[in-house]
């Protein structure tokens, strides 16, 4: 009984598993609009952040602000990168399909490359600059992604 327990557990750990939802795994949890809500709310955070590093440059320089300003700089680095992640290991690799050269749907496909390709370089740019209107940039970036999928807009 063993024998048939422990091979029928390899047969499942070999077995191929193909990546269908949010985590990697075939559980088949899709919530596109909860994923753009949270790429919008980290945008929130980085625009914060960014108003709040202004702010603390322009008018003090002593310890206390200049932990601060780090603290600020790391929350806007962590949401950047979060936005980043949810682009590439959700909607890139799991809801963008790649379309042959050639076949119908190639240019929608190219569009939708393009526009969450907007999205992460926006989210680099907010890395790099302490700009307002890198957070707008993204913002904008994101509102654009909704057309390519059945967004419901949550806000009351």
């Amino acid at each position: 009984m063993k024998h048939l327990f422990a091979a029928a557990f390899a047969l499942l750990l070999l077995a191929p598993v193909t990546a269908l939802g949010h985590c990697q795994v075939p559980c088949g949890i899709y919530d596109d609009t909860a994923r753009i809500d949270r790429m919008l709310e980290d945008t929130d955070t980085i625009e914060k952040s960014i108003l709040a590093i202004i702010e603390l440059a322009d008018t003090r320089t002593d310890a206390k602000a200049m932990n601060q300003m780090v603290r600020w700089v790391t929350t806007k680095e962590d949401h950047a990168s979060d936005i980043i992640s949810i682009i590439s290991e959700y909607f890139l690799a799991q809801k963008v399909k790649p379309v042959a050269a050639g076949a119908e749907g190639r240019e929608t496909y190219l569009a939708k490359l393009a526009d969450h390709h907007a999205v992460m370089s926006a989210a680099m740019k907010t890395k790099q600059d302490a700009n307002a209107e890198t957070a707008r940039t993204l913002r904008a970036a994101i509102e654009t992604l909704k057309k390519h999928y059945n967004y419901e807009d949550h806000t009351h």
